[in-house]
């Protein structure tokens, strides 16, 4: 038998392996029958003593145990074949099992058919050129205290089923159980980027990356204020905004050019101002610990010297406070703290062009286009297929068909002749290209809401007839209160296609301040990608918005999935 076979067949008894001790577990604790039990484990052990006789590759003392892996890369015939098999075995199983001879006879016709099918796929594998089979083959290693405490929570799972199966009051009761564990257990896993997209933009440069894995807890190094009578740092306005910049040169009529050191994004512009203007505000000096003889002392970096030293002044103990010496970068370490540094975020807003007001302006070219296109949406589709719906025009349903023709027309299709349209309009560089398609009713949610609509009984629109109601009267106070769930769900679908919006922004818009949030994240990641912490940050407050948005309308997303028509009058 070939190699690749055999380790195939020896992965597939270790997992066999670990499912068997899993239920056996669950047995011993619901006390099942002893002989089920027995087997049960009598099967793990071969299972998992055979994925023991596979020969894995690299040095054994690198891991405890391994874990086999193995994988086909087979041709399309192959696999076809595999499913047919399995598919002809199932059928066959199901009319063994059948109660009527129509039942029996239909299963049979079934389990024919991928009978052929599977002799369909092996002529086609035989009349198909080089084909072969390989099988990739792997292993996942375990230290010893890892096995043991999956080991454990693999049991202790187990244990924790059996018993609620057994003692919880009633057997749906233990399935509920059991399914909001695994819904909880789904959750943490889904869950899991989200949490690690907030700790990173928490976190310092440092430990973005780590030989011990990924830094879950963060640490802040430590930094006190410093007024730095070499080089000092002054307060002052450029250009109507606050900056903090040093002097480069004092001329004689008492002026004084500076270089600008925050805000980052303007961070080496030069201007003069009257030096009577300036104020002198403390550094943010890191705090930090060296060695000097056999004492250890804590201080602040007062000064970088031009040649990569750190000259530090000691403030304890006190047989090292006062003292200044300089020393090599390896021989200080940050004091660091557990915390979040909440600077990324100031420093992410920082890095924006100054134009557009620390990001307030991409805000609000955002919330104009979402605002605007959540609106027209809803108003023009829910118009549009309330005429489809219930007034009679001459080709009516024609007209119809041909708006849902043009759901399968491709975006790309009509991209050309969009621009050229706005083009001819003088919209580009401007927003109205993005909000603007909005009024014009979309082919899906006209066809959606024609559906709810048809749904509504036609007492009311009569009986709003009769009361002397228009149609648009109709429409706006009988028909739109009926559908609000339906409404709800598409607002939140353009609201969330509007915002994460990237397209239309990259065609269309060329100046920094008619840039929409997602256009800005993605320049934002091009200009600062080495520095995880700001990208993660800047793209953490993009996302607030709609996680908000989420919370709030969770009922609705539901209804969205759904469609549940009209059950929320």
């Amino acid at each position: 038998m070939d190699s690749g076979l055999i380790y195939l067949l020896g992965t597939l008894a270790g997992w066999a392996g670990w499912g068997f001790l899993f239920a056996g577990v669950i047995a011993l604790v619901n006390q099942g029958p002893v002989r089920k039990t027995g087997l049960l484990f009598a099967a793990a052990a071969v299972g998992l003593g055979l994925a023991a006789q596979l020969p894995l590759a690299g040095p054994k003392e690198l891991a405890f145990y391994r874990l086999p892996i193995a994988w086909p890369v087979m041709p399309f015939p192959v696999w076809l074949a595999v499913l047919a098999l399995g598919m002809f075995a199932w059928g066959q199983w199901q009319m063994s099992q059948a109660v009527t001879d129509d039942e029996r006879r239909a299963r049979l016709s079934g389990s024919m058919v991928w009978g052929l099918i599977f002799v369909g796929a092996l002529v086609w594998l035989y009349v198909t050129p080089n084909a072969k089979i390989e099988i990739l083959r792997g292993a996942i290693p375990f230290s010893a205290a890892t096995l043991g405490f999956l080991v454990t929570l693999l049991l202790g799972s187990a244990a924790a089923m059996a018993a609620s199966a057994r003692y919880t009051a009633g057997r749906n009761a233990a399935r509920t159980a059991v399914t909001q564990a695994a819904l909880i257990a789904g959750g943490v896993v889904f869950g899991l980027p989200f949490v690690y997209l907030l700790i990173t933009s928490f976190k310092e440069d440092r430990d973005m990356s780590s030989p011990n894995g990924i830094v879950w807890v963060p640490r802040v190094s430590e930094t006190r204020p410093y007024l730095d009578p070499k080089n000092p740092l002054y307060a002052t306005t450029f250009n109507g905004s606050r900056v903090e910049a040093t002097i480069l040169e004092e001329m004689s009529d008492g002026r004084v050019t500076l270089d600008v050191f925050r805000p980052l994004s303007i961070r080496g512009t030069t201007f003069t101002a009257e030096k009577s203007e300036l104020t002198q505000v403390p550094r943010a000096a890191p705090v930090v610990t060296a060695k000097v003889g056999d004492e250890v002392g804590t201080g602040l970096v007062i000064e970088e010297l031009d040649n990569g030293r750190r000259r530090v002044q000691f403030d304890s103990p006190a047989s090292l406070a006062g003292q200044v010496r300089d020393f090599a970068p390896t021989e200080v370490e940050p004091v660091r703290n557990v915390g979040l540094r909440t600077q990324n975020y100031t420093d992410a807003l920082e890095y924006l062009p100054p134009e557009t007001a620390k990001g307030l302006v991409y805000l609000r070219n955002t919330l104009l286009v979402v605002v605007l296109s959540v609106v027209g949406t809803v108003l023009s589709s829910s118009l549009v297929a309330y005429a489809f719906s219930r007034m009679q025009f001459p080709g009516r349903d024609t007209w119809f068909g041909i708006l849902l023709a043009t759901m399968m027309l491709p975006a790309a299709v009509t991209l050309l002749p969009q621009f050229l349209i706005f083009r001819s309009l003088g919209w580009i560089d401007t927003l109205y290209p993005l909000w603007v398609p909005a009024f014009f009713a979309s082919a899906f949610n006209v066809f959606l809401l024609r559906q709810f609509f048809k749904g509504i009984p036609m007492e009311l629109e009569d009986a709003a007839k009769i009361d002397g109601c228009t149609y648009l009267k109709t429409f706006w106070s009988i028909m739109l209160p009926q559908i609000k769930p339906a409404l709800a769900v598409i607002a939140i679908w353009t609201f969330m296609g509007a915002w994460n919006n990237f397209m239309g922004p990259l065609i269309y818009v060329n100046s920094p301040e008619n840039m929409p949030l997602s256009y800005a994240l993605q320049l934002f990641q091009g200009d600062r990608s080495g520095e995880p912490g700001l990208l993660m940050a800047f793209a953490t407050m993009t996302m607030l918005p709609v996680l908000l948005l989420f919370f709030f309308m969770q009922k609705y997303f539901i209804e969205g999935v759904t469609l549940s028509g009209l059950g929320g009058r």
